[in-house]
């Protein structure tokens, strides 16, 4: 079970990890997504569109019943993602294929998480260049994610 959020934790850090390169006139994709605020009102989004995509929901639903757990997760995923899109905190994590060994995430799965995550960003009105940084960073993990 700790698998399946590990598996929204993991895609967050690397996504935005790749994404936070600028130049120092250029803001982080952190700053373009709102800073600390703004990650984690779209984290909280991604994973209520997670838990409501019945394409999904089965790799989430199962931490509604472990509230402390899924607290630490959440918390967890909001660091992961303010660091990896040039936010003030280090990511310690593992690697998305290590993170991921074992899932065998379908290639409709890793559709439909993208899906949710970019429904999520249209809602918090991310400007086009951004969605397109996320998109493409999403786009290039397929590999270290899916069937691993």
């Amino acid at each position: 079970m700790q698998k399946q959020l590990t598996f929204l934790i993991a895609l967050f850090t690397i996504t935005f990890m790749a994404g936070a390169q600028t130049t120092s006139t250029e803001k982080t994709l952190f700053e373009r997504l709102g800073g600390t605020s703004g990650i984690t009102a779209i984290v909280d989004d991604v994973i209520e569109a997670h838990m409501n995509n019945p394409a999904i929901s089965a790799r989430f639903k199962p931490y509604e019943d472990q509230p402390e757990r899924f607290a630490k997760i959440r918390q967890h995923t909001i660091e992961f993602f303010s660091a990896g899109s040039g936010g003030p905190v280090e990511y310690k994590g593992k690697d998305m294929p290590v993170t991921h060994q074992g899932m065998n995430i379908s290639a409709a799965e890793y559709m439909h998480v993208i899906d949710d995550i970019m429904g999520v960003l249209e809602k918090h009105n991310i400007d086009e260049t951004s969605e397109k940084d996320v998109l493409a960073i999403l786009w290039s993990l397929k590999g270290m994610i899916m069937s691993k």
